[in-house]
């Protein structure tokens, strides 16, 4: 493998956002042979890459031991993987026939598994069943042992999480950077194909541009770089670094070449967004991290910006004012015109001829709506019955009457635009319908539709008897007793009139 950035690692990372079981599974079969789709051996190599893997242990992605795989089982998600365009959903677990079915708890043993979670915060689910299997053997009245399945489906409907416990590292990122850099030899390295590996980082620029109302800014470049032709993919200036910013620079990359197969950035605020990692995950983008302090990892980005500063942005510097909108017209012509078309000293020719000569791992992007969708958050919420709203960051959406008789429901939104979410399915994230905030100017016109019957086929009720049945017999029952009614009527005052009133 020459990719020399640890494509696969010995332990498969996961997305910090908690999917559901299918798509853990996926990511985690992702994260094992997603190094072969990124740096794909040589021809005849694969069977001996494969034995290598097979060989290697894996920490289970739900139960937290050390497992492997056959050789047969990882060449059959290979092959899943490759031969589609959306690899984490051909490396997806089938949902269960039966998923829906639940075994209950009794109320009793519900208490006993809360008690334990309160004084255990930092178990784990399986700490938490074993602990209450044994609990039973010893009270055997309290019936069957729940399984570990069952334990973790009651404890996460309760909100019953693991916490953390103890304290957390501090080791400064500078510190963990040297000791790398003394203990391990630094190395060269090119992807194998074009667009297996990206490079993607911001820099600000040494030039301050001037904005409509007379502020000035120092601008921020977002570049991203193919590793192998070292084509810059896109390249555009803005005045923050935010995860919508990124969002913004890397849907237009993806229209421009296609989806890669890794992705190469730091750790700032915007990489580590989870809009971020969740649309690249989503999307079978293996992300790659460089440790703090060292730019080295990323040194083909860093010669980039060399390039940039040296070139265009010395040739800007009479460029009086300077506006954003110039900036970025300057830098698309000098990127398409010179830095692409211009021969590459390392490569030794340019970025264009190789991207066009080589063969191109890339994939086909989604369209738009798609990779919006893509770049979100999943939350659950709950529905306020009263009016059938959802609160997300403040904001009201309204919910589609058809939804109305859920408490809480799984959305999708990009914190950056709150203009539209999504309601999402439990199980699969995928979207059931768009949801948009509330207008209460338009709700003030009274304008109301008419809600369709929560049930269907409900028989209207024609009987005609004013006593229902079972204060029927309950009347009848009490006469069979032969007692008189318990009480003793009294004459309410003014409900009848006495002799001498009469006429």
């Amino acid at each position: 493998m020459t990719i020399a950035t640890d494509f696969m690692k010995g332990t498969a990372k996961m997305s910090k956002e908690s999917h559901p079981p299918a798509d853990k599974w996926a990511v985690f079969r992702f994260s094992i042979i997603g190094g072969l789709l990124a740096d794909p051996p040589e021809n005849g190599e694969l069977q001996r890459e494969l034995k290598k893997l097979a060989r290697r242990t894996w920490d289970h992605p739900t139960e937290g031991k050390r497992i492997k795989f056959h050789r047969s089982t990882l060449e059959r998600w290979y092959y899943k993987a490759k031969n589609t365009d959306d690899p984490i959903k051909a490396l997806s677990r089938k949902v269960r026939s039966d998923i829906g079915a639940s075994k209950a708890m009794s109320a009793e043993m519900l208490q006993i598994l809360g008690k334990q979670y309160a004084a255990y915060l930092h178990w784990s689910y399986r700490l938490h069943a074993d602990n209450l299997a044994s609990l039973i053997k010893r009270r055997p009245e309290l019936g069957e042992a729940p399984s570990y399945a069952t334990v973790m489906r009651r404890m996460q409907e309760r909100g019953w999480y693991k916490k953390k416990s103890g304290k957390r590292n501090n080791t400064a990122g500078a510190k963990q950077a040297d000791e790398r850099l003394e203990s391990l030899e630094v190395r060269s390295y090119e992807a194998a194909y074009v667009h297996l590996l990206w490079h993607l980082d911001f820099h600000t620029g040494r030039l301050r541009v001037v904005g409509p109302g007379g502020q000035w800014y120092s601008p921020k470049a977002l570049a991203i770089l193919d590793d192998r032709s070292r084509l810059c993919c896109h390249i555009q200036w803005y005045l923050d670094e935010t995860a919508e910013t990124l969002f913004h620079g890397l849907n237009q990359a993806f229209h421009k070449r296609g989806l890669p197969r890794g992705l190469m950035m730091d750790n700032g605020p915007a990489m580590l967004a989870r809009e971020t990692e969740n649309g690249l995950t989503r999307l079978g983008i293996k992300q790659e991290r460089t440790l703090p302090y060292s730019p080295y990892q990323n040194g083909k980005q860093e010669c980039f910006w060399g390039h940039l500063e040296g070139r265009l942005l010395a040739m800007l510097t009479r460029v009086k004012p300077l506006t954003l909108e110039f900036l970025n017209l300057a830098t698309q012509a000098w990127v398409e015109m010179e830095y692409n078309k211009a021969d590459h000293e390392e490569i030794g020719t340019s970025p264009i001829k190789r991207l066009l000569h080589e063969p191109d791992h890339s994939r086909q992007a989604p369209d738009s709506d798609a990779l919006q969708l893509a770049f979100t958050i999943r939350e659950s919420r709950s529905q306020r019955q009263s009016d059938g709203t959802i609160q997300i960051a403040g904001v009201r959406f309204e919910i589609p009457s058809r939804f109305r008789h859920m408490k809480r429901l799984h959305v999708r939104y990009a914190s950056w635009d709150l203009s539209v979410a999504w309601i999402a399915d439990e199980r699969t994230g995928d979207p059931l319908s768009r949801i948009f905030p509330q207008d209460k100017t338009k709700n003030a016109s009274g304008h109301r539709r008419a809600l369709e019957p929560e049930a269907a086929n409900i028989p209207k009720n024609t009987e005609t008897e004013s006593i229902p049945p079972l204060l029927s017999e309950l009347l009848a029952d009490y006469a069979a007793t032969g007692m008189p009614p318990a009480y003793l009527p009294r004459q309410e005052r003014g409900s009848h009139k006495s002799e001498e009133q009469r006429p």
